[in-house]
């Protein structure tokens, strides 16, 4: 039977949902033009004051905002309260520029626990759970996000952090955890090390996963669930908005419930800007409608995916979202074609092999290159030999089949890919693209 965290929440009708977002948007709106400089001015650039916005219907006249402008405003420039008001930050892990410093009060804190809180539950916790967090911990969100949702449901909580993986499994062990909260990358990491130790799933406790922060597959999700003998859940989150817990996959696990009470999302052309109709793929822009401290209002994700309001069976009312299917902004143009690491991904999954894997791209005489290192298991590893090339160029010929492209297969000995505790570094892009 399905359980919530806050039935009348996430079950409310579209009605009182749109209600919600309409009182919280305008006043939100009001807040923020008259407590935040940088916001303002972008307003009164483009013309709209606060008295414009009267419903959600009006949210197409406010302007974007970029992740950009959160470096320009760094680090007070989009705060909106007083300082002595925020208990927090939290940052961005910086991979691609300046870092995004975020402040929370303790009403922003409360609000991001709770959101946790309906993961938790929708994966089948509750106050009889041991949820073991591995996600990192200090500057970013998702330690301290799961470690909050999981006070809120009255879970005993492990704050492990990332990282020493025979630790992890003894906890695991020792605790009896029923619930692991980290990257997917980390939980495939775990599965192997816990057979590699020589357990198996009848050696431990853990019934659900709530795994998120990087892109993963389908076809992960079922290695994932296999390894460690559980329901592998998606969560969704920007340090931007408040970390994760802006959307959490339910029981059905056919998208996320967007927390619609806490965000609006609209998807967006990413070129035009236009807001596309309901089903479009398109890039993702939310707006917090209950933030004090850090209000983002229209902030482009850059993520690409489809909302949906149809209805789902688990009860919960709240739209839903596709798992991201790439990026508007990471996506990697080579020779032209535009490549996405989960259509990669997505082959070498479904031709058998590990997702340990590392995109390399490099221009070499004004050509771009595409070189991908596959880790093979133990047995692939045995069982290919001297003919390992072979293997190479079928798989080569597997991807080229999805992207268009041939790429330089090159398939490894096992564990000779670096792991990530945090994450995965996936893509090594070496072309000198930008200044």
């Amino acid at each position: 039977m399905e359980r919530y965290f806050q039935p009348e929440i996430e079950c409310a009708d579209r009605e009182t949902i749109k209600a919600w977002q309409d009182e919280r948007l305008v006043k939100q709106v009001k807040y923020v033009y008259e407590n935040n400089a940088y916001y303002r001015n972008l307003m009164d650039e483009k013309g709209v004051k606060p008295e414009d916005i009267k419903s959600t219907e009006d949210l197409h006249k406010l302007p974007f905002l970029t992740k950009a402008d959160l470096r320009d405003a760094y680090p007070y420039g989009l705060l909106s309260r007083p300082l002595k008001d925020c208990v927090r930050i939290q940052s961005t892990s910086g991979t691609t520029g300046k870092r995004v410093v975020a402040f929370y009060t303790q009403h922003d804190i409360d609000l991001w626990d709770e959101c946790c809180a309906r993961a938790i539950v929708a994966a089948g916790g509750s106050d009889e759970d041991v949820v073991q967090v591995c996600y990192g911990y200090g500057l970013f969100t998702g330690g301290p996000g799961l470690n909050g949702g999981s006070h809120k449901v009255g879970s005993l909580t492990l704050p492990m952090s990332s990282g020493n993986t025979e630790r992890q499994i003894q906890f695991m062990r020792d605790l009896g955890s029923t619930i692991l909260c980290c990257t997917p990358s980390y939980a495939a990491f775990i599965g192997e090390t816990l057979h590699d130790m020589g357990y198996t799933t009848d050696d431990i406790k853990l019934k659900a996963g709530i795994f998120g922060a990087e892109p993963w597959t389908e076809e992960m999700r079922r290695d994932i669930e296999k390894s460690l003998g559980i329901k592998a859940y998606d969560i969704y989150g920007l340090t931007e908005l408040s970390g994760p817990g802006v959307s959490f996959e339910c029981s059905a696990q056919t998208g996320m419930h967007i927390n619609e009470d806490h965000f609006i999302a609209e998807i967006i052309d990413p070129e035009t800007g236009e807001v596309l109709p309901e089903g479009e793929k398109g890039e993702l822009v939310f707006t917090s409608i209950t933030k004090e401290a850090f209000p983002l209002l229209r902030y482009r994700t850059r993520d690409i995916c489809v909302l949906t309001r149809e209805k789902c069976p688990c009860g919960r009312t709240h739209v839903k979202m596709s798992k991201p299917m790439g990026r508007s902004d990471d996506m990697l143009i080579i020779r032209g074609v535009n490549v996405f690491p989960s259509q990669i991904e997505t082959v070498l999954l479904n031709e058998g092999y590990t997702p340990n894997y590392q995109i390399l791209v490099d221009r070499i005489n004004n050509t771009d290159t595409l070189d991908i290192n596959v880790e093979l298991t133990q047995e692939q590893f045995v069982k290919y030999g001297e003919d390992v090339y072979l293997y190479e160029k079928e798989l080569a010929s597997a991807i080229k089949t999805m992207l268009g492209i041939r790429p330089r297969v090159h398939l490894l000995a096992p564990k000779s890919i670096t792991r990530s505790e945090g994450k995965a570094v996936r893509v090594v892009d070496k072309r000198k693209l930008h200044d």
